[in-house]
């Protein structure tokens, strides 16, 4: 593949077509090949890999991803850079640009029609701050046939997807991401690398799918209901974040043996336990519910 785009050109294109980025959709282009080279690595492509990216841009990690993988479909939810991507690669075949939401868009629906002949699929994304949690959260509970997704986020938010219990950066995220996910660290990226230069630095991390969730819970909607009232409030124990925001229908002291045996201690705070000790917990309150 001819190469299309070099980091010089970016303003170029953008002036080309008329183009000034929106701060309400996050637009922070990337500049610097050698980190679109480690994105495209750590993603373990083949040429009979699929890729899902979204928020292409002006097609700069598009084109790398393309080079390697058998087909990319790119979702942009900027209808200005639709003509732009499409122009860049009218002669690309393995290249679909898609006008949409990443939010709303039929994930299931376009794995169905644009990747049935792939062995392997993928998300590749550079994505905006104001969107990464949601988007994180709909691509994990949609449970789609992914190896693997490697993200361009917020540090800040790189660091609570990887962080281990009884650190500042672990909370419910952590433990959301975990449960389906084997996060990892990739890649620190500094703001300067980015048209227009963003206030934060950023962070590229991989999330390997596990193939079954990284805990067996009795109730997975109760697990993440746990999970979430035990990071209520941070500086109070486990029991009194527990009976406040989750059991306050039952007295503190049946909410203490719920604890105990759960083999917890109650005065842990929620931050300090582990995937494991969740499970432990949801199904002692399951089981006490359900009697």
């Amino acid at each position: 593949m001819k190469q299309k785009w070099i980091p010089a050109q970016t303003r170029e294109i953008l002036n080309k077509y008329g183009i000034t980025l929106k701060k309400s959709l996050g637009q922070n282009f990337l500049t610097d090949l050698h980190v679109l080279d480690k994105i495209v690595r750590a993603a373990n492509l083949t040429e009979t890999s699929g890729v899902i990216e979204i928020g292409p841009g002006i097609g700069a990690l598009t084109e790398q991803l393309a080079k390697v993988a058998k087909k990319v479909v790119a979702i942009e939810i900027d209808h200005r850079l639709i003509p732009v991507l499409n122009d860049l690669f009218k002669e690309t075949d393995n290249i679909e640009v898609i006008h949409g939401d990443a939010l709303k868009v039929d994930l299931h629906q376009l794995i169905q029609e644009h990747f049935q002949d792939v062995q392997s699929l993928h998300v590749v994304a550079n994505l905006p701050y104001y969107v990464t949690s949601p988007l994180i959260t709909r691509l994990l509970e949609g449970r789609l046939p992914l190896k693997n997704m490697v993200l361009m986020i917020q540090k800040e938010v790189a660091d609570r997807l990887i962080a281990h219990p009884g650190t500042k950066d672990y909370g419910s995220l952590s433990v959301f991401v975990q449960y389906f996910a084997e996060p990892s660290g990739v890649a620190r990226v500094p703001s300067h690398v980015f048209v227009p230069r963003p206030k934060v630095d950023s962070s590229v991390v991989k999330l390997h799918i596990r193939e079954k969730p990284n805990v067996q819970v009795i109730n997975e909607d109760l697990f993440f209901r746990v999970v979430r009232a035990a990071f209520g409030q941070r500086r109070k124990t486990l029991l009194n974040t527990l009976h406040t925001r989750l059991l306050s229908n039952v007295s503190k002291t049946e909410v203490e043996n719920l604890i105990t045996s759960a083999g917890i201690d109650p005065k842990r705070r929620g931050e300090t336990l582990d995937l494991k000790e969740f499970a432990a917990l949801t199904e002692v309150i399951y089981t006490s519910a359900n009697q």
